[in-house]
Parts: C-alpha cells; sequence; structure tokens
C-alpha cells in the first residue's frame, strides 16, 4: 500500500467521530487528490451534498484556494448553497505527506439550514451590530503555497490521463475537466498546461474557445 494511500486511510476513524459526534447534519469528505479526477475517497453522512466516493473534488480552488482568509493550510466557515437552496457551513483542510506535498484534503460540510432559520428568528427579537471584519492580507509565502498547490494538481491531472496515442477529443475534455474545476483562474496556468502537454497556448485558448462556446 503506497504511503499517501496510507496516510488518508488514517483519517478515517476522525472523520467517523467527527460524523457521529456533530450528528447527521455533519457530513466528513476525504479526497484523494493524488487522483483528482475521482478525488473523493470517503464520505459519511453524505445525504448533506450529496457527495459519492469517485466524484471529484468541486470547491478546493474556486472557493478554498482563492480565498483570502486560506491560511496555513486549511479555511474554515465558508458557506455554499445546495441545488435545494440549503445552507451548508464548510471547512477544509490540506493533508501532506512526510515530504509536504498536498496528497488530499478533510473536508467538513455542515447543514446549518435549521440553524440559520433559528438565527434570522431570533434576529427579530434581538437585533445586534456585528462587529466590523478585518481581512488579514494574503502574504508571499500564502501565494506560493497556493500555486505550488495547483500546480501539483495540474501535474497530477494530467500524469493520470496523458498516454502516447492521447486524441485531440480527450485533450479538449481534460482541458474541460480542468476549466469546471478553476485551475485556469490561477496566473501561469495556461502556459504550465500547454508545457506538460506538448501544445501551444494559443491551442490551449483555441480548446477553450471550443467548450465555452458548446
Amino acid at each position: 500500500m503506497e504511503e499517501s494511500k496510507k496516510i488518508l486511510e488514517g483519517f478515517i476513524p476522525v472523520a467517523k467521530s467527527n460524523a457521529k459526534m456533530f450528528g447527521p447534519n455533519c457530513e466528513v469528505v476525504i479526497h484523494d487528490l493524488t487522483h483528482p479526477q475521482n478525488s473523493v475517497m470517503f464520505t459519511v453522512n453524505n445525504h448533506v451534498t450529496g457527495r459519492e466516493v469517485g466524484q471529484s473534488f468541486d470547491h478546493l480552488v474556486k472557493t478554498v484556494l482563492q480565498a483570502e482568509d486560506f491560511k496555513e493550510d486549511y479555511l474554515a466557515s465558508y458557506t455554499s448553497t445546495t441545488e435545494d437552496g440549503r445552507t451548508i457551513c464548510s471547512s477544509t483542510s490540506l493533508i501532506r505527506d512526510s515530504g509536504k506535498k498536498v496528497i488530499g484534503a478533510y473536508c467538513v460540510n455542515f447543514d446549518v439550514e435549521a440553524l440559520s432559520q433559528m438565527q434570522k428568528f431570533m434576529d427579530n427579537f434581538l437585533p445586534a451590530q456585528a462587529e466590523p471584519r478585518v481581512e488579514e492580507a494574503k502574504t508571499d509565502d500564502d501565494v506560493e503555497n497556493v500555486e505550488e498547490i495547483v500546480d501539483q494538481l495540474i501535474q497530477q491531472i494530467i500524469k493520470n490521463s496523458v498516454h502516447p496515442a492521447m486524441k485531440r477529443h480527450e485533450k479538449v475534455e481534460l482541458i474541460r475537466f480542468m476549466d469546471e474545476k478553476g485551475i485556469f483562474l490561477m496566473k501561469g496556468s495556461v502556459e504550465k498546461i500547454a508545457s506538460l502537454l506538448g501544445i501551444s497556448k494559443v491551442t490551449v485558448y483555441s480548446y477553450l474557445d471550443e467548450i465555452k462556446n458548446k
């Protein structure tokens, strides 16, 4: 069993413990980022968001890594809305191996819809002025950390997909996957992907245009 798999499987008891402690509204998902295209390796209480083993990550790049508050490999208490309108409060922590390479993500998703409704009810009786929040700017180290994580994701995605007889439509679908996951939001991603695929930047942009036009 490879090291990364052993490390990630070591978090399964923690996931079960967290889910049991906080009840059925608490979902825990463990991602294996050495297999980005089907990164979900374990879920508990997955009725909260419907995450299934074998699916890919969704919010990691677009929401977590892009957030101003993402520091020290984690982002806590960010919210999203499900397709049926429920509010989900989430936290994501990255998992690294002994060589400090990012190999996974530990995600906790809590359905706070009932709490939100209760808070709205209480706010009608106990209005309060919220203290203004002061956000700290990302440091150069924070920016470099995010860039390194996305670089690893790009390399792993392409490593898992590229083969000598790769057809044009397969490359287009690979670009589509990375576009959907927010990879192209990162500066320099086009150049890196073009180099790893052995194609020009112009070709990558033409694939992106083709995807958007469809």
